[in-house]
């Protein structure tokens, strides 16, 4: 029997012998491979704090004792230890389990995570409630240097210091965070990691001491006993001291010995307790520690070689940077922000042409997007990309920084609609409901990637806030003889037909075109609508269905609730104009984990139950 396969409920592991765990460390990533290379997930991440989770499940008593994973894409070895080694197979499928820490699935669990940043602000709370209560439980925070660069990080740590009771964080420090960190704070860190008199501790140390008669072999031994607190004299942090936070470190974040003794250190504190460890970000696979940024969020791939599987197919992402890229060069008002993600953003290109004009300001979302709107009062032309999931992380910034002020600010909003095994964390099915909130924004999506440059090249002309919103992978190459100029707030007529008009945002084009076709066959030809516009909404086209069709059917991938279907209703109800319209988007209820097509099905955005639906309603 392997070790792993003694691991079948939380605390197995506290009886794999101390001189084994390495030996489990190991058969842990090679499940993990298994499992990753034909799911996909987050697998440089979860390589990287292995032994950071080992070493958190022997020196705690899970499930009272809490630990909040940060982002929680690095928890795949807690899901593993904690029950779930037999479901971790099915890891992102529609009825497997999530690869984010999730409480409905575990108790193991006690914090939903998928966002950076949150983890001690939620571990802050607990022991607070833990305080209030009488408990003794110690709560541990886990969180990376890539999500230390988010603000609401250091509003947390401001308040930790206050703390008059124990809360240990662990700092998993691999110099990354999607994309390699940057930034002052990345900078300190470095400065920490290298201090030259803990290395020179290491090298020497040992030799010179066992030199001295007698006593030396048994001061080795003693320093041997105490190196954590060396170790923290010689490389103190001074920031996090300097604002009240005790600090341990930096210690090899892959040592399982050494990380138990400074958790069960750090647990004897009435105070905040900071654990500086270093990782390597997809150790133990030579492909992710070469590439840990492609390894970051992979679709499935070979395993022996680390290629992926199938040929990758050109993006909307892929277009989105190639076209900011090409229009940078005819202008050089134009700049490119993203939030930690040139990779992800399709942003590489740019970066490496313009990189005087391209800005990663690391997991800060918010900062983005105002120091955008600073640009853009400036007279800069700023495109801010970020993903759908992110992008509500700066709502306040986009209504009081930029639409207020009517910025010229773009917004590449990646990801949005449906993405699939990400699942609840980062479906992105909101933006067109809040971004629909915001006075004086601009809302574009496109039908296929033809439509997406033209958009692009509209966006960089048009004076105010404007938002293109495009789906996750392959660039749809539909109605392509169909391309129209862009003018603002205008739809496109894609057929002509009677009774039911479909009018359908972005992706829902091609969703479209299939109920189309089904509607034909039950004797009814639909008119078709490419809305490309979700604001502002093109009323002359409105009245004029209202007028020859006895159904208007809104097609969106996005919460019905507040989006581009109901925007219409209230059109025509301010308008005085009775018609009958059925609104077809997603539930208002956070969307599991599964691949887009099984998803679409269950949530009843697929063309068979839409058809079935519009027939229903005829």
């Amino acid at each position: 029997m392997s070790l792993l396969e003694k691991i079948n409920k939380t605390g197995d592991i506290k009886r794999i012998p101390e001189d084994q765990l390495d030996a489990l460390a190991a058969e842990i990533r090679e499940y993990m491979l298994d499992v990753v290379s034909k799911n996909g997930g987050h697998l440089a991440s979860s390589l990287g704090s292995v032994e950071i989770t080992i070493a958190l499940h022997r020196a705690l008593s899970i499930p009272e004792d809490r630990i909040i994973w940060d982002v929680g894409h690095q928890a795949y070895t807690h899901k593993i230890l904690t029950g779930r080694r037999k479901d971790f197979a099915g890891l992102r499928e529609y009825d497997g389990i999530s690869g984010f820490p999730k409480p409905s699935e575990s108790e193991a669990d006690p914090f939903a995570t998928g966002h950076a940043s949150t983890s001690i602000s939620a571990a802050l709370g607990l022991c607070r409630a833990r305080d209030l209560s009488g408990g003794k439980e110690t709560i541990v925070s886990v969180i990376g240097d890539g999500a230390l660069t988010g603000g609401m990080a250091y509003e947390a740590l401001n308040d930790a210091s206050t703390l008059k009771s124990n809360l240990v964080i662990i700092l998993n420090d691999n110099k990354m965070s999607i994309s390699e960190n940057v930034g002052g704070l990345s900078g300190y860190l470095n400065k920490i990691r290298t201090r030259k008199g803990y290395g020179d501790l290491k090298d020497d140390v040992e030799e010179k001491l066992s030199r001295i008669p007698g006593i030396g072999p048994r001061l080795v031994r003693e320093i041997k006993k105490q190196k954590d607190g060396i170790r923290h004299f010689l490389t103190k942090g001074d920031f996090f001291e300097d604002i009240g936070i005790n600090y341990i470190g930096p210690i090899d974040g892959h040592n399982i010995s050494e990380l138990v003794s400074a958790i069960n250190a750090a647990k004897r504190y009435d105070r905040t307790v900071l654990i500086h460890a270093i990782t390597q970000k997809g150790k133990g696979y030579g492909p992710a520690e070469k590439s840990p940024s492609r390894f970051h969020g992979v679709d499935p791939f070979t395993k022996e070689t680390g290629e992926a599987k199938g040929q990758r197919k050109r993006t909307y992402t892929d277009i989105a940077g190639a076209t900011l890229k090409r229009m940078a060069a005819d202008d050089e008002k134009i700049t490119a922000v993203c939030a930690a993600m040139a990779e992800g953003t399709g942003l590489v290109g740019f970066k490496r042409a313009y990189p005087d004009r391209f800005f990663d300001v690391g997991i800060a979302e918010e900062h983005a997007v105002t120091m955008a709107a600073g640009m853009a009062s400036g007279g800069l032309k700023p495109f801010v990309a970020i993903y759908s999931t992110f992008l509500q992380r700066a709502y306040d910034q986009i209504i009081h920084d930029v639409c207020m002020e009517d910025l010229n600010v773009k917004f590449l909003v990646d990801r949005a609609g449906i993405v699939g095994k990400d699942g609840e964390t980062h479906q992105g099915i909101f933006d067109i409901s809040f971004l629909l909130s915001c006075p004086n924004m601009t809302v574009m999506a496109p039908k296929n990637k033809y439509e997406l440059y033209d958009m692009l090249k509209f966006m960089k002309d048009y004076e105010g806030p404007c938002a293109i919103r495009y789906p996750r992978g392959e660039a749809s190459e539909i109605l392509k003889e169909k391309r129209d100029i862009i003018k603002h707030g205008k739809s496109e007529l894609i057929f002509k037909g009677e009774t039911v008009a479909l009018l359908a945002l972005g992706a829902m084009n091609e969703d479209a075109l299939k109920v189309r076709e089904m509607l034909i066959k039950n004797g009814t030809e639909p008119t078709l609508v490419n809305m490309r516009f979700a604001k502002p909404l093109d009323e002359e086209m409105l009245k004029d269905l209202s007028k020859e069709h006895k159904l208007i059917v809104t097609l969106e991938e996005n919460v019905i609730s507040g989006g581009m279907g109901e925007a219409v209703d209230a059109f025509y109800l301010k308008e005085g104009i009775s018609t009958d319209v059925l609104n077809i988007g997603l539930p208002d209820a956070f969307i599991k984990q599964g691949d887009r097509e099984t998803l679409k099905k269950h949530l009843g955005l697929d063309p068979v139950l839409i058809t079935h639906k519009i027939m229903e309603r005829l």
